[in-house]
Protein backbone atom coordinates (compact mmCIF):
# COMPACT_ATOMS: atom_id res chain seq x y z
CA UNK A 1 0.00 0.00 0.00
CA UNK A 2 1.19 3.79 -0.71
CA UNK A 3 -0.31 7.02 -0.26
CA UNK A 4 -0.59 9.66 -2.46
CA UNK A 5 -1.45 13.57 -2.72
CA UNK A 6 -3.18 12.54 -5.79
CA UNK A 7 -4.18 9.43 -7.46
CA UNK A 8 -6.00 10.10 -11.26
CA UNK A 9 -8.35 7.10 -12.06
CA UNK A 10 -7.90 6.97 -15.98
CA UNK A 11 -4.90 7.96 -18.38
CA UNK A 12 -6.78 10.08 -20.92
CA UNK A 13 -6.53 13.55 -21.56
CA UNK A 14 -7.99 15.09 -17.81
CA UNK A 15 -6.05 11.76 -16.13
CA UNK A 16 -2.76 12.77 -18.15
CA UNK A 17 -2.99 16.74 -17.34
CA UNK A 18 -4.07 16.11 -13.64
CA UNK A 19 -1.72 13.81 -13.12
CA UNK A 20 1.36 16.08 -14.66
CA UNK A 21 -0.06 19.26 -13.23
CA UNK A 22 -0.02 17.81 -9.81
CA UNK A 23 3.48 16.33 -10.20
CA UNK A 24 4.63 19.89 -11.61
CA UNK A 25 3.64 21.02 -7.60
CA UNK A 26 5.64 18.33 -6.22
CA UNK A 27 3.52 16.25 -5.12
CA UNK A 28 3.78 12.31 -4.95
CA UNK A 29 1.08 11.32 -7.66
CA UNK A 30 -0.11 8.12 -9.28
CA UNK A 31 -2.40 7.35 -12.29
CA UNK A 32 -4.51 4.20 -12.45
CA UNK A 33 -5.46 2.74 -15.93
CA UNK A 34 -7.89 -0.45 -16.54
CA UNK A 35 -6.58 -1.14 -19.91
CA UNK A 36 -2.77 -2.78 -20.91
CA UNK A 37 -2.17 0.68 -22.79
CA UNK A 38 -2.13 4.37 -21.97
CA UNK A 39 -4.21 7.10 -23.63
CA UNK A 40 -7.89 6.01 -22.76
CA UNK A 41 -10.50 6.60 -25.16
CA UNK A 42 -8.75 9.16 -27.34
CA UNK A 43 -5.77 7.82 -27.91
CA UNK A 44 -6.49 3.90 -28.39
CA UNK A 45 -10.71 4.09 -29.80
CA UNK A 46 -11.58 7.72 -30.10
CA UNK A 47 -10.35 11.08 -30.81
CA UNK A 48 -6.76 9.90 -32.20
CA UNK A 49 -8.02 7.12 -34.28
CA UNK A 50 -11.06 9.15 -36.41
CA UNK A 51 -8.79 11.69 -37.10
CA UNK A 52 -6.26 9.34 -38.23
CA UNK A 53 -8.66 7.86 -39.95
CA UNK A 54 -10.05 11.11 -41.65
CA UNK A 55 -6.07 12.12 -42.62
CA UNK A 56 -5.63 8.55 -44.66
CA UNK A 57 -8.83 9.39 -46.40
CA UNK A 58 -8.32 12.32 -47.63
CA UNK A 59 -4.78 11.19 -48.89
CA UNK A 60 -5.04 7.75 -50.28
CA UNK A 61 -8.53 9.15 -51.97
CA UNK A 62 -7.10 12.36 -53.67
CA UNK A 63 -9.83 13.88 -52.23
CA UNK A 64 -8.81 17.46 -51.36
CA UNK A 65 -7.16 17.61 -55.02
CA UNK A 66 -9.96 16.87 -57.08
CA UNK A 67 -11.11 20.36 -57.58
CA UNK A 68 -7.85 21.08 -59.21
CA UNK A 69 -7.59 17.69 -60.87
CA UNK A 70 -11.26 16.50 -61.33
CA UNK A 71 -13.66 14.11 -59.94
CA UNK A 72 -12.08 11.20 -60.89
CA UNK A 73 -8.40 11.98 -59.73
CA UNK A 74 -7.21 9.48 -57.19
CA UNK A 75 -4.10 8.50 -55.06
CA UNK A 76 -4.48 5.02 -54.72
CA UNK A 77 -7.50 3.09 -57.06
CA UNK A 78 -8.23 0.22 -54.39
CA UNK A 79 -7.91 1.41 -50.72
CA UNK A 80 -7.90 -1.37 -48.17
CA UNK A 81 -8.88 -1.27 -44.34
CA UNK A 82 -5.60 -2.07 -43.26
CA UNK A 83 -4.63 1.12 -45.61
CA UNK A 84 -6.37 3.05 -43.46
CA UNK A 85 -5.52 1.47 -40.27
CA UNK A 86 -1.58 1.79 -41.14
CA UNK A 87 -1.58 5.12 -40.35
CA UNK A 88 -4.01 5.01 -37.08
CA UNK A 89 -1.70 2.32 -35.50
CA UNK A 90 1.70 4.22 -36.43
CA UNK A 91 -0.10 7.49 -34.89
CA UNK A 92 -1.45 5.40 -32.02
CA UNK A 93 1.79 3.70 -31.35
CA UNK A 94 3.86 7.16 -30.81
CA UNK A 95 1.40 8.71 -28.97
CA UNK A 96 1.05 6.05 -26.48
CA UNK A 97 4.97 6.18 -25.96
CA UNK A 98 4.71 10.51 -25.65
CA UNK A 99 2.10 9.58 -22.61
CA UNK A 100 4.49 7.07 -21.04
CA UNK A 101 7.44 9.04 -21.52
CA UNK A 102 5.62 12.24 -19.45
CA UNK A 103 4.91 10.23 -16.79
CA UNK A 104 8.18 8.75 -16.31
CA UNK A 105 9.31 12.22 -16.79
CA UNK A 106 7.43 13.72 -14.56
CA UNK A 107 7.90 10.93 -11.77
CA UNK A 108 4.53 9.87 -11.73
CA UNK A 109 3.42 5.99 -10.66
CA UNK A 110 2.12 3.82 -13.36
CA UNK A 111 -0.49 1.59 -11.84
CA UNK A 112 -2.54 -0.90 -13.73
CA UNK A 113 -5.96 -2.17 -13.18
CA UNK A 114 -9.48 -1.78 -12.61
CA UNK A 115 -9.78 0.62 -9.66
CA UNK A 116 -12.83 1.17 -7.11
CA UNK A 117 -13.48 2.77 -3.72
CA UNK A 118 -13.27 1.20 -0.71
CA UNK A 119 -14.02 4.55 1.25
CA UNK A 120 -13.39 8.28 0.53
CA UNK A 121 -9.46 8.13 0.60
CA UNK A 122 -8.98 4.28 -0.47
CA UNK A 123 -9.16 2.91 -3.96
CA UNK A 124 -8.52 -0.86 -4.38
CA UNK A 125 -6.84 -1.79 -8.00
CA UNK A 126 -7.13 -5.00 -9.24
CA UNK A 127 -5.24 -6.80 -12.06
CA UNK A 128 -4.63 -10.18 -13.36
CA UNK A 129 -1.58 -10.42 -11.11
CA UNK A 130 -3.46 -9.71 -8.05
CA UNK A 131 -5.39 -6.37 -5.69
CA UNK A 132 -3.98 -3.81 -4.06
CA UNK A 133 -5.05 -0.88 -1.84
CA UNK A 134 -3.61 2.79 -1.65
CA UNK A 135 -4.68 6.02 -0.49
CA UNK A 136 -4.70 9.61 -1.56
CA UNK A 137 -5.55 12.89 -0.26
CA UNK A 138 -7.19 13.71 -3.57
CA UNK A 139 -8.78 11.70 -6.35
CA UNK A 140 -9.09 12.74 -10.12
CA UNK A 141 -12.02 10.65 -11.35
CA UNK A 142 -11.16 11.01 -15.44
CA UNK A 143 -12.47 7.41 -16.70
CA UNK A 144 -14.39 8.80 -19.88
CA UNK A 145 -17.22 6.94 -21.72
CA UNK A 146 -18.03 4.43 -23.60
CA UNK A 147 -20.22 3.96 -26.33
CA UNK A 148 -24.30 2.79 -25.75
CA UNK A 149 -25.04 -0.09 -26.58
CA UNK A 150 -28.90 -0.43 -26.40
CA UNK A 151 -30.02 -4.00 -25.89
CA UNK A 152 -32.52 -3.70 -28.58
CA UNK A 153 -29.23 -2.99 -31.07
CA UNK A 154 -28.24 -6.56 -32.19
CA UNK A 155 -24.37 -5.89 -32.37
CA UNK A 156 -22.24 -8.53 -33.79
CA UNK A 157 -18.77 -5.98 -34.07
CA UNK A 158 -19.39 -6.94 -37.89
CA UNK A 159 -22.42 -5.89 -39.54
CA UNK A 160 -23.54 -3.79 -36.38
CA UNK A 161 -20.83 -1.93 -35.05
CA UNK A 162 -20.49 1.06 -32.23
CA UNK A 163 -18.36 3.89 -33.17
CA UNK A 164 -15.50 2.13 -31.69
CA UNK A 165 -15.57 -0.57 -34.08
CA UNK A 166 -14.80 0.32 -37.68
CA UNK A 167 -11.55 0.06 -37.48
CA UNK A 168 -11.46 -3.38 -36.09
CA UNK A 169 -14.12 -4.76 -39.15
CA UNK A 170 -11.57 -6.82 -41.85
CA UNK A 171 -13.42 -5.02 -44.97
CA UNK A 172 -14.23 -1.55 -45.57
CA UNK A 173 -18.04 -1.54 -45.70
CA UNK A 174 -19.88 -1.83 -49.28
CA UNK A 175 -22.46 0.51 -47.45
CA UNK A 176 -23.20 1.70 -44.37
CA UNK A 177 -26.34 3.07 -42.51
CA UNK A 178 -25.01 5.75 -39.49
CA UNK A 179 -27.66 5.69 -37.16
CA UNK A 180 -27.28 9.19 -34.90
CA UNK A 181 -25.92 12.48 -36.66
CA UNK A 182 -24.50 14.13 -33.26
CA UNK A 183 -20.48 14.74 -33.71
CA UNK A 184 -19.38 11.44 -34.37
CA UNK A 185 -22.00 9.77 -36.56
CA UNK A 186 -21.48 13.24 -38.85
CA UNK A 187 -17.44 12.89 -38.92
CA UNK A 188 -17.79 9.31 -39.85
CA UNK A 189 -20.73 9.63 -42.70
CA UNK A 190 -18.49 12.05 -44.17
CA UNK A 191 -15.11 10.46 -43.85
CA UNK A 192 -16.58 7.50 -45.58
CA UNK A 193 -18.32 9.01 -48.50
CA UNK A 194 -14.92 10.79 -49.07
CA UNK A 195 -13.75 7.19 -49.60
CA UNK A 196 -16.74 6.64 -51.60
CA UNK A 197 -18.45 4.64 -49.32
CA UNK A 198 -22.58 4.70 -50.01
CA UNK A 199 -24.03 6.28 -46.86
CA UNK A 200 -27.02 7.30 -44.70
CA UNK A 201 -27.01 8.94 -41.97
CA UNK A 202 -30.59 8.77 -40.10
CA UNK A 203 -30.60 11.11 -37.24
CA UNK A 204 -33.87 12.38 -35.04
CA UNK A 205 -33.41 16.44 -35.03
CA UNK A 206 -34.42 18.64 -38.31
CA UNK A 207 -30.86 19.38 -39.01
CA UNK A 208 -27.49 17.85 -37.49
CA UNK A 209 -25.47 19.80 -34.84
CA UNK A 210 -27.91 22.04 -33.60
CA UNK A 211 -25.49 23.99 -31.10
CA UNK A 212 -23.32 25.21 -34.29
CA UNK A 213 -24.14 28.22 -36.60
CA UNK A 214 -26.96 27.36 -38.69
CA UNK A 215 -25.35 29.00 -42.00
CA UNK A 216 -22.01 26.92 -40.93
CA UNK A 217 -24.42 23.95 -41.15
CA UNK A 218 -26.19 24.60 -44.12
CA UNK A 219 -23.09 24.18 -45.65
CA UNK A 220 -21.72 21.20 -43.94
CA UNK A 221 -25.15 19.49 -44.68
CA UNK A 222 -24.97 20.62 -48.82
CA UNK A 223 -21.45 19.37 -49.01
CA UNK A 224 -21.68 15.96 -47.25
CA UNK A 225 -24.48 15.26 -49.99
CA UNK A 226 -22.47 16.52 -52.61
CA UNK A 227 -19.93 13.39 -51.57
CA UNK A 228 -22.53 11.05 -50.97
CA UNK A 229 -24.00 10.86 -47.84
CA UNK A 230 -28.32 10.31 -47.86
CA UNK A 231 -29.56 12.99 -45.23
CA UNK A 232 -32.90 11.26 -43.11
CA UNK A 233 -33.56 14.20 -40.56
CA UNK A 234 -36.62 14.32 -38.08
CA UNK A 235 -36.36 10.25 -38.38
CA UNK A 236 -36.55 7.38 -36.12
CA UNK A 237 -34.95 3.81 -36.55
CA UNK A 238 -37.89 1.48 -35.23
CA UNK A 239 -35.98 -2.07 -35.91
CA UNK A 240 -32.72 -3.37 -36.88
CA UNK A 241 -32.45 -6.64 -38.45
CA UNK A 242 -29.58 -8.51 -39.52
CA UNK A 243 -30.83 -11.18 -42.21
CA UNK A 244 -29.22 -14.41 -43.92
CA UNK A 245 -27.90 -12.75 -47.15
CA UNK A 246 -25.14 -10.91 -45.27
CA UNK A 247 -27.18 -7.37 -45.23
CA UNK A 248 -28.57 -5.14 -42.38
CA UNK A 249 -32.36 -4.30 -42.52
CA UNK A 250 -33.31 -0.69 -40.78
CA UNK A 251 -36.93 0.05 -40.52
CA UNK A 252 -37.50 3.36 -39.96
CA UNK A 253 -40.92 5.28 -38.29
CA UNK A 254 -41.66 7.51 -41.20
CA UNK A 255 -39.36 6.43 -44.81
CA UNK A 256 -39.03 3.42 -46.30
CA UNK A 257 -36.64 0.57 -45.08
CA UNK A 258 -33.15 0.46 -46.42
CA UNK A 259 -30.71 -1.63 -46.61
CA UNK A 260 -26.73 -1.68 -45.93
CA UNK A 261 -23.60 -4.12 -45.40
CA UNK A 262 -23.07 -1.99 -42.03
CA UNK A 263 -24.95 -0.38 -39.53
CA UNK A 264 -22.57 2.21 -37.45
CA UNK A 265 -25.28 2.70 -34.01
CA UNK A 266 -23.66 6.47 -32.83
CA UNK A 267 -26.62 7.91 -30.37
CA UNK A 268 -24.70 9.23 -27.80
CA UNK A 269 -22.26 7.85 -25.42
CA UNK A 270 -22.61 6.73 -21.72
CA UNK A 271 -19.86 7.86 -18.86
CA UNK A 272 -17.43 4.36 -17.36
CA UNK A 273 -18.61 5.06 -14.04
CA UNK A 274 -20.15 1.08 -13.35
CA UNK A 275 -17.58 -0.99 -10.97
CA UNK A 276 -15.91 2.58 -9.52
CA UNK A 277 -18.22 1.64 -6.18
CA UNK A 278 -19.17 5.07 -6.14
CA UNK A 279 -21.94 4.24 -3.87
CA UNK A 280 -19.07 3.63 -0.72
CA UNK A 281 -18.47 7.16 -0.99
CA UNK A 282 -21.75 8.93 -1.33
CA UNK A 283 -21.88 9.36 -5.07
CA UNK A 284 -24.57 8.44 -7.63
CA UNK A 285 -23.54 8.67 -11.33
CA UNK A 286 -26.84 9.92 -13.46
CA UNK A 287 -28.90 7.69 -16.17
CA UNK A 288 -26.02 8.24 -18.80
CA UNK A 289 -23.41 7.39 -16.47
CA UNK A 290 -21.99 10.91 -15.71
CA UNK A 291 -21.00 12.43 -12.48
CA UNK A 292 -22.00 16.56 -11.56
CA UNK A 293 -19.08 18.87 -10.94
CA UNK A 294 -18.89 22.53 -9.61
CA UNK A 295 -16.58 25.04 -11.54
CA UNK A 296 -13.67 23.83 -10.46
CA UNK A 297 -14.67 20.18 -11.02
CA UNK A 298 -15.39 18.60 -7.60
CA UNK A 299 -17.47 16.27 -7.02
CA UNK A 300 -20.20 15.90 -3.58
CA UNK A 301 -17.97 15.11 -1.97
CA UNK A 302 -14.89 17.77 -1.98
CA UNK A 303 -11.71 16.04 -2.40
CA UNK A 304 -12.96 14.12 -5.07
CA UNK A 305 -13.08 15.92 -8.55
CA UNK A 306 -14.14 14.48 -11.55
CA UNK A 307 -12.95 15.85 -15.22
CA UNK A 308 -13.24 15.06 -18.89
CA UNK A 309 -16.31 13.07 -20.91
CA UNK A 310 -17.29 11.20 -17.54
CA UNK A 311 -18.66 15.23 -16.43
CA UNK A 312 -20.26 15.32 -19.58
CA UNK A 313 -20.67 18.15 -22.89
CA UNK A 314 -18.86 19.71 -24.45
CA UNK A 315 -16.49 16.10 -24.33
CA UNK A 316 -14.00 16.83 -26.16
CA UNK A 317 -10.15 16.38 -25.31
CA UNK A 318 -9.53 19.77 -25.44
CA UNK A 319 -11.37 20.55 -22.32
CA UNK A 320 -10.86 17.72 -21.02
CA UNK A 321 -7.37 18.13 -20.89
CA UNK A 322 -8.03 21.67 -19.16
CA UNK A 323 -10.35 20.32 -16.76
CA UNK A 324 -7.83 17.76 -15.31
CA UNK A 325 -5.05 20.67 -14.91
CA UNK A 326 -7.72 23.04 -13.37
CA UNK A 327 -8.53 20.29 -10.48
CA UNK A 328 -4.50 19.52 -9.60
CA UNK A 329 -4.69 23.30 -9.40
CA UNK A 330 -7.52 23.69 -7.26
CA UNK A 331 -6.83 20.69 -5.03
CA UNK A 332 -3.09 22.40 -4.58
CA UNK A 333 -4.24 25.71 -4.07
CA UNK A 334 -3.17 27.01 -6.99
CA UNK A 335 -4.53 29.99 -9.11
CA UNK A 336 -6.10 28.18 -12.60
CA UNK A 337 -8.70 29.71 -14.47
CA UNK A 338 -11.06 28.09 -17.55
CA UNK A 339 -13.00 30.94 -19.47
CA UNK A 340 -15.86 28.49 -20.67
CA UNK A 341 -16.90 31.04 -22.50
CA UNK A 342 -14.33 31.07 -24.99
CA UNK A 343 -14.08 27.25 -25.88
CA UNK A 344 -13.57 26.41 -29.59
CA UNK A 345 -15.22 23.47 -31.35
CA UNK A 346 -13.74 21.86 -33.40
CA UNK A 347 -15.79 19.12 -35.76
CA UNK A 348 -13.10 16.81 -38.19
CA UNK A 349 -16.36 16.04 -40.75
CA UNK A 350 -15.50 16.35 -44.39
CA UNK A 351 -15.33 19.10 -44.41
CA UNK A 352 -14.05 20.08 -41.10
CA UNK A 353 -16.25 23.14 -38.93
CA UNK A 354 -14.85 25.18 -36.28
CA UNK A 355 -16.47 27.81 -33.78
CA UNK A 356 -15.79 30.01 -30.95
CA UNK A 357 -18.27 32.09 -28.94
CA UNK A 358 -21.68 32.91 -30.27
CA UNK A 359 -23.78 32.02 -33.04
CA UNK A 360 -26.32 34.21 -35.06
CA UNK A 361 -29.11 31.95 -32.99
CA UNK A 362 -28.09 32.88 -29.83
CA UNK A 363 -27.81 36.58 -30.28
CA UNK A 364 -31.03 37.01 -32.02
CA UNK A 365 -32.89 35.27 -28.95
CA UNK A 366 -30.77 37.87 -26.63
CA UNK A 367 -31.85 40.59 -28.45
CA UNK A 368 -28.00 41.49 -29.04
CA UNK A 369 -27.88 43.98 -31.83
CA UNK A 370 -24.84 42.70 -34.26
CA UNK A 371 -23.76 42.33 -37.75
CA UNK A 372 -22.17 40.03 -39.92
CA UNK A 373 -18.87 39.30 -42.36
CA UNK A 374 -17.97 36.47 -44.18
CA UNK A 375 -15.43 35.72 -46.04
CA UNK A 376 -15.17 32.89 -48.70
CA UNK A 377 -11.98 30.60 -49.23
CA UNK A 378 -12.52 31.02 -53.24
CA UNK A 379 -12.10 34.54 -53.04
CA UNK A 380 -8.34 33.96 -51.30
CA UNK A 381 -5.85 33.45 -52.52
CA UNK A 382 -4.96 30.35 -50.77
CA UNK A 383 -8.20 29.12 -51.02
CA UNK A 384 -7.25 28.88 -54.52
CA UNK A 385 -4.12 26.99 -54.02
CA UNK A 386 -5.08 24.30 -52.11
CA UNK A 387 -8.04 23.64 -53.90
CA UNK A 388 -11.24 24.42 -51.50
CA UNK A 389 -13.17 26.87 -53.17
CA UNK A 390 -16.80 26.40 -50.28
CA UNK A 391 -14.75 27.22 -47.26
CA UNK A 392 -16.18 29.77 -45.61
CA UNK A 393 -15.16 32.38 -42.52
CA UNK A 394 -17.98 34.16 -40.74
CA UNK A 395 -17.47 36.74 -37.80
CA UNK A 396 -20.22 38.27 -35.24
CA UNK A 397 -19.66 41.53 -34.31
CA UNK A 398 -21.97 43.89 -31.97
CA UNK A 399 -23.20 46.65 -34.24
CA UNK A 400 -22.63 49.33 -31.78
CA UNK A 401 -19.13 48.45 -30.13
CA UNK A 402 -17.41 46.59 -32.97
CA UNK A 403 -16.28 44.18 -30.79
CA UNK A 404 -16.30 40.36 -31.94
CA UNK A 405 -18.77 38.19 -30.32
CA UNK A 406 -18.59 35.18 -32.32
CA UNK A 407 -16.54 33.29 -35.35
CA UNK A 408 -17.49 30.54 -37.33
CA UNK A 409 -15.60 28.46 -39.96
CA UNK A 410 -16.15 25.80 -42.46
CA UNK A 411 -12.99 24.04 -45.12
CA UNK A 412 -9.94 22.85 -45.24
CA UNK A 413 -7.73 24.53 -41.94
CA UNK A 414 -11.06 25.69 -39.96
CA UNK A 415 -9.97 23.80 -36.54
CA UNK A 416 -6.54 25.74 -36.92
CA UNK A 417 -8.13 29.42 -38.04
CA UNK A 418 -10.69 29.59 -35.23
CA UNK A 419 -7.08 30.11 -32.76
CA UNK A 420 -6.97 33.63 -33.92
CA UNK A 421 -10.71 35.12 -33.67
CA UNK A 422 -10.38 33.44 -30.01
CA UNK A 423 -7.38 35.07 -29.26
CA UNK A 424 -8.96 38.20 -30.02
CA UNK A 425 -12.27 37.65 -28.41
CA UNK A 426 -10.14 36.73 -25.41
CA UNK A 427 -8.73 40.57 -25.16
CA UNK A 428 -12.68 41.92 -26.20
CA UNK A 429 -11.33 42.88 -29.59
CA UNK A 430 -13.17 44.50 -31.88
CA UNK A 431 -13.21 43.87 -35.79
CA UNK A 432 -10.93 46.86 -36.35
CA UNK A 433 -7.98 44.60 -35.34
CA UNK A 434 -8.84 42.67 -38.17
CA UNK A 435 -9.09 45.46 -40.20
CA UNK A 436 -5.78 47.23 -39.17
CA UNK A 437 -3.55 44.10 -38.98
CA UNK A 438 -1.24 42.69 -41.75
CA UNK A 439 -1.50 39.17 -42.72
CA UNK A 440 0.74 37.04 -44.50
CA UNK A 441 -0.07 36.64 -48.03
CA UNK A 442 -1.63 33.90 -49.34
CA UNK A 443 -3.21 32.37 -46.19
CA UNK A 444 -6.25 31.49 -45.16
CA UNK A 445 -5.84 33.84 -41.70
CA UNK A 446 -6.29 36.51 -44.90
CA UNK A 447 -10.18 35.90 -44.46
CA UNK A 448 -10.12 38.04 -40.85
CA UNK A 449 -9.34 41.25 -42.74
CA UNK A 450 -12.00 39.73 -45.72
CA UNK A 451 -14.81 39.48 -43.16
CA UNK A 452 -14.24 42.48 -41.18
CA UNK A 453 -14.40 44.86 -44.31
CA UNK A 454 -17.43 42.85 -45.15
CA UNK A 455 -18.92 43.57 -42.11
CA UNK A 456 -17.70 47.19 -41.41
CA UNK A 457 -19.39 47.90 -45.06
CA UNK A 458 -22.56 46.68 -44.57
CA UNK A 459 -23.68 48.89 -41.39
CA UNK A 460 -25.40 52.03 -42.28
CA UNK A 461 -22.72 54.91 -42.47
CA UNK A 462 -21.48 56.61 -40.99
CA UNK A 463 -20.35 53.96 -39.27
CA UNK A 464 -19.44 53.55 -35.58
CA UNK A 465 -15.91 55.22 -34.47
CA UNK A 466 -12.95 53.82 -36.00
CA UNK A 467 -10.16 53.60 -33.23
Amino acid sequence: MAHYDLLAIGTGPAGQKAAVQAAKLGKKVGIIERKEVVGGVCINTGTIPSKSLREAVLYLSGFRQRSLYGAGYRLKHTITIEDLAFRANHVIKNEIQIVENQMARNHVDMLYGSASFVDPHRLEIRHSSGTAEHTADFIVIAVGTEPARPADVPFDDDRVIDTDGLLRLQRIPESIVIVGGGVIGTEYASILAALGVPVVLIDKRPRLLEFVDAEIIDALQRQMQEIGVTLYHNEEVSGIKTQADGLVHVSLQEAKAITATTLMYAVGRVGASDGLGLERVGLTADARGRLAVNEHFQTAVPHIYAAGDIIGFPALASTSMQQGRHAACHAFGQPDRTDTALLPYGIYSIPEISMVGRTEEELTLANVPFGVGIARYREIARGQLIGDDTGMLKLLFHRQTLEVLGVHAIGEGATELIHIGQAVMAYRGKIDYFIDTVFNYPTLAECYKVAALDGINRLPRPWPPHE
